[in-house]
């Protein structure tokens, strides 16, 4: 079974996503794509509390920071964007591969991490609670879901080694 990527989240918060014309299978990546960046907007009730959290929980530094007068923001590349639709069936069956039963909501973070253990005491370090410790996915992937302070569900994964 391939790796798949997985996204999510909870009650409370706002997701914003583009989409595009759907592209068929095979199409050029190099041709004029209808989607040319995803970006995924969360809003909180206590912003430096999320932020920090994303921050330092992800060990990453914001690409912008947007000027207060209109509302606090800042940006974080999350680097490559994918968005998967699943329907309850499928959502059932990433939710029991990784945690053992369905618990996320209608919408759930996936992301790749290049040391999954760092990862996970950098999380923990700063906030994050554990919904599910560590398994290795029929595909491979070892993997890990959290939660962070707002509740949105998070898996980090490192991808099997193909060597």
């Amino acid at each position: 079974m391939k790796r798949r990527n997985f996204i999510g989240a909870v009650a409370g918060t706002t997701v914003v996503a583009g989409l595009g014309n759907a592209t068929r299978a095979g199409e050029s990546a190099t041709s004029n794509p209808p989607v040319m960046e995803l970006r995924v907007a969360l809003t909180t009730q206590d912003f430096e509390r999320l932020a920090s959290f994303y921050r330092a929980g992800l060990g990453m530094e914001p690409s912008q920071v947007w000027p207060a007068d209109q509302g606090r923001a800042l940006v974080l590349d999350m680097g490559r964007a994918t968005l998967e639709v699943f329907d309850e069936k499928q959502a059932q069956t990433v939710d029991q591969t990784e945690v053992g039963k369905r618990v996320s909501g209608q919408i759930r973070f996936a992301l790749r991490v290049a040391d999954l253990d760092a990862a996970m005491k950098r999380l923990a370090a700063h906030g994050a609670t554990v919904v599910h410790g560590p398994v290795v996915a029929p595909w491979g992937d070892k993997m890990a879901r959290y939660q962070d302070p707002d509740g949105m569900q998070i898996t980090v994964y490192q991808a099997r080694d193909k060597a």
